[in-house]
């Protein structure tokens, strides 16, 4: 029941578990991490078990992991929906800067449709908003790029509840992308937006960096290893089926770069918690010395 289809932006029906492609590219989002045919190997493995939804960023490699996408499932199979990003610039491992000015979106786009062989990007977020450029100049810039055809539906990431209304105004939004697990809750009140408006909500670090797939540094989420053994799952599976029961507008896109963790992932979508569950993973939160 957890990975029911959500129409995303009211016409594009995905299951809610997707694969975030991030992890494709090397450490600090830069290069490659795999060889070209272990990163075909794991996006065709994907789309073998289900996935509807491929989330990605001009700014993987960069161009890099737009281009592997594009080469392992190119011609895409009916119904795959590909996300990506625009609005940032990455110059090296972990370094970025804001691009959101009219004719950098733009360009952006112009490129991703080139490497991702598309005619319309079925979903382009804008991955941070520029504080240099007025909002209605950025989200303008994607409106028109929506009304020629270029793009079909807007997402917008790592905004506040502020910013989030801010966007809603300006534009139809069908997509937010937070940091959003189950011990890292400062989103509830995007997430509360996004539910009243049956937005989208991409939670991205759905495994908190790792930490929720160990059950914590030291044991200290021993609740989630508690239900995990009661399920007979791993904990990054309880996590992700937390994600697929909080709230029905979550589509959570874990990444891996591993064959085996990719399964593991997808099969966290069979798992049904019970009220038990819910209550004992509700009362979770962030470890104080995180």
């Amino acid at each position: 029941m957890s990975n029911e289809t959500f129409h995303l932006g009211g016409d594009l029906p995905v299951r809610r578990l997707g694969f975030g492609s991030g992890q494709l590219a090397g450490p600090g989002y830069w290069r490659a991490r795999l060889d070209t045919a272990r990163s075909t190997t794991i996006l065709r493995r994907a789309v073998e078990r289900g996935v509807m939804l491929v989330d990605t960023a001009d700014n993987y490699g960069p161009d890099v992991v737009e281009e592997l996408i594009a080469d392992a499932l190119h011609p895409y199979p009916t119904g795959l929906v590909i996300a990506t990003k625009c609005g940032v610039v990455r110059t090296g491992p972990d370094v970025w800067h804001h691009a959101g000015r009219p004719e950098q979106l733009r360009a952006q786009c112009e490129a991703s449709l080139r490497r991702l062989r598309l005619d319309t990007i079925d979903l382009y977020q804008l991955h941070r908003i520029d504080p240099d450029v007025p909002l209605t100049e950025q989200l303008g810039a994607l409106a028109e790029l929506q009304q020629a055809g270029k793009i079909r539906h807007i997402g917008v990431d790592t905004v506040t509840a502020e910013e989030l209304g801010r966007c809603l105004a300006e534009a139809e939004i069908a997509s937010v992308q937070n940091r959003y697990n189950l011990i890292d809750r400062d989103s509830e009140r995007v997430l509360a937006m996004c539910e009243a408006r049956n937005i989208a909500f991409l939670p991205w670090f759905p495994l908190g960096k790792g930490l929720l797939a160990t059950g914590g540094e030291g044991g200290v989420l021993r609740a989630i290893v508690e239900v995990a053994h009661r399920h007979g799952a791993t904990a990054s599976q309880i996590a992700l089926a937390w994600l697929l029961h909080r709230a029905s507008v979550i589509l959570p896109t874990p990444g891996t770069a591993s064959l085996a963790h990719l399964d593991e992932n997808l099969d966290a979508a069979g798992i049904v918690l019970d009220a038990d569950d819910l209550r004992q993973l509700d009362e979770l939160t962030m470890p104080a010395s995180s």
